[in-house]
């Protein structure tokens, strides 16, 4: 049985994303299953690395138990990270660049000393150097932001940029800070660390053990992007975007008129 075209899975979803043109959902099509699907993930960052990017750290997807239950799968997803998609604090991003762009904040680690593929980390401290406030925006290449579980794995579980706020030490507790998401100054959501699998030190468990089926390590120097602590919001022309995480500070977005 012939599988699905992985490459030319990856060359529509990259055209997609190069054009900001909405593309339709592909598992039903193209009968992609989730091992399929982190295939043409991984041909479709070549298809960035072969342009000049470099992969500089890992993001993970559905880290809420909600989003879980609402797509009916029982562990996160993850996806890739290069230095094209990482945006200045403060910085200011073309909001054409992308089909319909969402924000959403999250919690950055800075990778450090990690365990040999297949054992736990043990000290956390040890493993990840540094954390800071985080802002992910998300940009599904499909029509009316609706995908299955294979398609968004195949979309790089719809990276498109991040920012990073100032990094700091690790802090005594992860598990419970506040987080507020604002938009032009004013609170558009309200969350808390918790939602990110309970505890965002969590989420680096997860990450090592999946990126791990795969054949990917994580690496020292990484940044890691925990998951979302609130619901994403619509990243409208000429907004100004702040991510507040309680103990480690804020992180800025601006969109362009």
């Amino acid at each position: 049985m012939i599988g699905p075209d992985v490459a030319g899975i990856a060359e529509r979803l990259g055209l997609a994303a190069d054009t900001a043109t909405a593309t339709g959902q592909l598992a039903a099509e193209t009968g992609l299953d989730v091992d399929a699907a982190y295939a043409a993930q991984t041909a479709l960052l070549r298809r960035r690395l072969d342009r000049g990017e470099r992969l500089v750290g890992l993001k993970m997807g559905l880290t809420s138990r909600a989003k879980m239950a609402q797509v009916g799968v029982d562990e996160v997803i993850w996806g890739r990270l290069t230095d094209v998609m990482r945006v200045p604090d403060g910085g200011t991003v073309d909001v054409g660049a992308y089909i319909h762009p969402r924000v959403e904040p999250e919690v950055a680690f800075l990778l450090d000393r990690l365990p040999a593929p297949g054992e736990p980390i043990g000290d956390f401290r040890e493993a990840v150097r540094a954390v800071a406030p985080a802002i992910e925006l998300i940009d599904s290449r499909y029509a009316d932001f609706t995908f299955s579980l294979p398609d968004v794995i195949a979309d790089n579980t719809s990276a498109a940029s991040f920012v990073i706020g100032p990094w700091s030490p690790v802090p005594d507790g992860l598990e419970n800070l506040g987080v507020l998401l604002e938009i032009d100054g004013r609170v558009a959501q309200v969350g808390s660390t918790a939602a990110i699998l309970g505890d965002p030190r969590r989420a680096l468990d997860e990450g090592i053990r999946l990126a791990g089926r795969h054949g990917v390590r994580l690496r020292e120097g990484w940044v890691f992007l925990a998951g979302a602590a609130t619901a994403a919001v619509p990243l409208r022309p000429g907004a100004h975007v702040r991510a507040v995480v309680e103990k480690l500070g804020t992180a800025t977005l601006r969109a362009s008129s």
